[in-house]
Protein backbone atom coordinates (compact mmCIF):
# COMPACT_ATOMS: atom_id res chain seq x y z
CA UNK A 1 0.00 0.00 0.00
CA UNK A 2 1.40 3.92 -0.70
CA UNK A 3 0.44 6.32 1.32
CA UNK A 4 0.44 10.21 0.66
CA UNK A 5 3.40 11.53 1.95
CA UNK A 6 3.27 14.75 0.44
CA UNK A 7 1.13 16.51 2.85
CA UNK A 8 3.65 15.94 5.40
CA UNK A 9 6.74 16.83 4.10
CA UNK A 10 6.02 20.25 1.98
CA UNK A 11 4.81 22.79 5.15
CA UNK A 12 8.30 22.75 6.77
CA UNK A 13 10.18 23.81 3.77
CA UNK A 14 7.23 26.57 3.75
CA UNK A 15 8.12 28.08 6.27
CA UNK A 16 11.57 27.58 6.86
CA UNK A 17 11.88 29.75 2.70
CA UNK A 18 9.24 31.58 3.56
CA UNK A 19 10.97 33.08 6.66
CA UNK A 20 14.53 32.79 5.29
CA UNK A 21 12.70 35.15 2.33
CA UNK A 22 11.48 37.30 4.63
CA UNK A 23 14.93 38.04 6.43
CA UNK A 24 16.24 38.37 3.20
CA UNK A 25 14.07 40.53 1.64
CA UNK A 26 13.63 42.96 4.75
CA UNK A 27 16.74 45.33 6.44
CA UNK A 28 16.70 43.05 9.25
CA UNK A 29 20.35 43.24 9.52
CA UNK A 30 20.27 47.04 9.83
CA UNK A 31 18.00 47.25 12.40
CA UNK A 32 19.60 44.08 14.50
CA UNK A 33 23.62 43.96 13.36
CA UNK A 34 24.23 42.44 16.17
CA UNK A 35 22.38 38.94 15.01
CA UNK A 36 24.53 36.83 12.88
CA UNK A 37 21.78 36.76 10.26
CA UNK A 38 24.11 34.85 7.67
CA UNK A 39 24.45 31.70 9.69
CA UNK A 40 20.27 32.12 10.11
CA UNK A 41 19.91 32.55 6.37
CA UNK A 42 22.28 29.49 5.38
CA UNK A 43 20.68 27.09 8.06
CA UNK A 44 16.96 28.36 6.92
CA UNK A 45 17.97 28.11 3.28
CA UNK A 46 19.93 24.37 3.71
CA UNK A 47 17.03 22.45 5.70
CA UNK A 48 14.34 24.42 3.81
CA UNK A 49 16.30 23.19 0.11
CA UNK A 50 16.59 19.76 1.76
CA UNK A 51 12.76 19.92 2.68
CA UNK A 52 11.74 21.04 -0.72
CA UNK A 53 13.35 18.40 -2.96
CA UNK A 54 11.53 15.94 -0.87
CA UNK A 55 8.12 17.33 -0.82
CA UNK A 56 8.69 17.17 -4.70
CA UNK A 57 9.86 13.25 -4.47
CA UNK A 58 6.70 12.82 -2.59
CA UNK A 59 4.86 14.75 -4.59
CA UNK A 60 5.18 12.67 -7.67
CA UNK A 61 3.62 10.35 -5.81
CA UNK A 62 0.92 12.04 -4.83
CA UNK A 63 -0.16 12.63 -7.90
CA UNK A 64 -0.49 9.22 -8.61
CA UNK A 65 -2.75 8.81 -5.70
CA UNK A 66 -4.83 11.62 -6.03
CA UNK A 67 -6.63 12.39 -9.35
CA UNK A 68 -7.58 16.27 -9.16
CA UNK A 69 -8.01 18.58 -11.57
CA UNK A 70 -4.64 17.82 -14.07
CA UNK A 71 -4.42 21.44 -14.62
CA UNK A 72 -3.91 22.61 -11.36
CA UNK A 73 -1.78 19.66 -10.60
CA UNK A 74 0.10 20.28 -13.22
CA UNK A 75 0.82 24.19 -12.75
CA UNK A 76 1.32 22.95 -8.61
CA UNK A 77 4.18 20.80 -10.08
CA UNK A 78 5.63 23.23 -11.72
CA UNK A 79 5.44 26.03 -9.50
CA UNK A 80 7.01 23.94 -6.85
CA UNK A 81 9.64 22.97 -9.05
CA UNK A 82 10.85 26.72 -9.96
CA UNK A 83 10.47 27.54 -6.37
CA UNK A 84 12.89 24.65 -5.03
CA UNK A 85 15.30 25.64 -8.04
CA UNK A 86 15.48 29.13 -6.96
CA UNK A 87 15.81 28.80 -3.42
CA UNK A 88 18.59 25.87 -4.68
CA UNK A 89 20.37 28.52 -6.38
CA UNK A 90 20.86 30.52 -3.64
CA UNK A 91 21.98 27.75 -1.22
CA UNK A 92 24.43 26.98 -4.12
CA UNK A 93 25.84 30.55 -4.21
CA UNK A 94 25.93 30.13 -0.45
CA UNK A 95 27.80 26.44 -0.29
CA UNK A 96 30.43 28.60 -2.74
CA UNK A 97 31.14 31.10 -0.16
CA UNK A 98 31.79 28.22 2.41
CA UNK A 99 34.03 26.84 0.54
CA UNK A 100 35.92 29.54 -0.90
CA UNK A 101 37.25 29.39 3.08
CA UNK A 102 38.80 25.57 2.15
CA UNK A 103 39.71 26.27 -0.95
CA UNK A 104 40.83 30.11 -0.72
CA UNK A 105 42.01 32.41 -3.35
CA UNK A 106 46.04 32.24 -2.64
CA UNK A 107 45.71 28.46 -3.30
CA UNK A 108 47.60 27.50 -6.50
CA UNK A 109 47.00 23.82 -6.40
CA UNK A 110 43.06 24.40 -6.49
CA UNK A 111 43.42 27.82 -8.76
CA UNK A 112 40.08 26.76 -11.13
CA UNK A 113 38.21 25.84 -8.36
CA UNK A 114 39.28 28.64 -6.11
CA UNK A 115 38.24 30.91 -9.38
CA UNK A 116 34.95 29.09 -10.28
CA UNK A 117 34.01 29.40 -6.11
CA UNK A 118 34.68 33.06 -6.24
CA UNK A 119 32.46 33.57 -9.30
CA UNK A 120 29.62 31.78 -8.35
CA UNK A 121 29.76 33.34 -4.96
CA UNK A 122 29.73 36.72 -6.53
CA UNK A 123 27.16 36.26 -9.00
CA UNK A 124 24.69 33.77 -6.54
CA UNK A 125 25.35 35.79 -2.89
CA UNK A 126 25.21 39.52 -4.48
CA UNK A 127 22.75 40.69 -2.05
CA UNK A 128 20.68 42.64 -4.82
CA UNK A 129 20.57 39.41 -7.00
CA UNK A 130 19.68 37.16 -4.16
CA UNK A 131 17.41 39.54 -2.90
CA UNK A 132 15.71 39.72 -6.16
CA UNK A 133 15.52 36.03 -6.39
CA UNK A 134 14.57 35.52 -3.15
CA UNK A 135 11.41 37.52 -3.79
CA UNK A 136 11.10 35.83 -7.14
CA UNK A 137 11.05 32.45 -4.96
CA UNK A 138 8.67 33.71 -2.40
CA UNK A 139 5.79 34.90 -4.82
CA UNK A 140 6.79 30.81 -6.82
CA UNK A 141 5.82 28.96 -3.40
CA UNK A 142 3.14 31.48 -2.09
CA UNK A 143 1.46 30.71 -5.72
CA UNK A 144 2.42 27.10 -4.91
CA UNK A 145 0.84 26.64 -1.58
CA UNK A 146 -2.35 28.41 -2.98
CA UNK A 147 -2.73 25.90 -5.81
CA UNK A 148 -2.18 23.02 -3.17
CA UNK A 149 -4.49 24.21 -0.56
CA UNK A 150 -7.01 24.11 -3.78
CA UNK A 151 -6.16 21.01 -4.46
CA UNK A 152 -6.99 19.67 -0.88
CA UNK A 153 -9.87 22.17 0.02
CA UNK A 154 -11.35 23.80 -3.20
CA UNK A 155 -11.71 27.46 -3.71
CA UNK A 156 -13.50 28.50 -0.92
CA UNK A 157 -10.20 28.27 1.77
CA UNK A 158 -8.23 30.91 0.13
CA UNK A 159 -9.98 34.51 -1.06
CA UNK A 160 -7.43 34.53 -3.78
CA UNK A 161 -7.66 31.33 -5.23
CA UNK A 162 -10.29 32.07 -7.77
CA UNK A 163 -8.57 35.34 -8.81
CA UNK A 164 -5.01 33.53 -9.01
CA UNK A 165 -6.53 30.45 -11.20
CA UNK A 166 -8.23 32.95 -13.32
CA UNK A 167 -4.39 35.01 -13.94
CA UNK A 168 -3.13 31.29 -14.70
CA UNK A 169 -6.34 30.13 -17.13
CA UNK A 170 -6.56 26.98 -15.11
CA UNK A 171 -10.39 26.47 -14.85
CA UNK A 172 -11.60 24.78 -11.72
CA UNK A 173 -14.91 23.07 -11.23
Amino acid sequence: MTYNLHPIFVHFPIALLFLYSVIKILPLKTWFPKIAWRDIERALLFFGVLGAFAALATGDTAENLVHPNRQLVNAHSNFAAVATWLYGALLFGEIAAFLNVFYGTQNKKYKFISTTLVFIEKVLCNRIFSTVIAFIALVMISITGLLGGVIAYGVTADPFSSVVLKLLGITYP
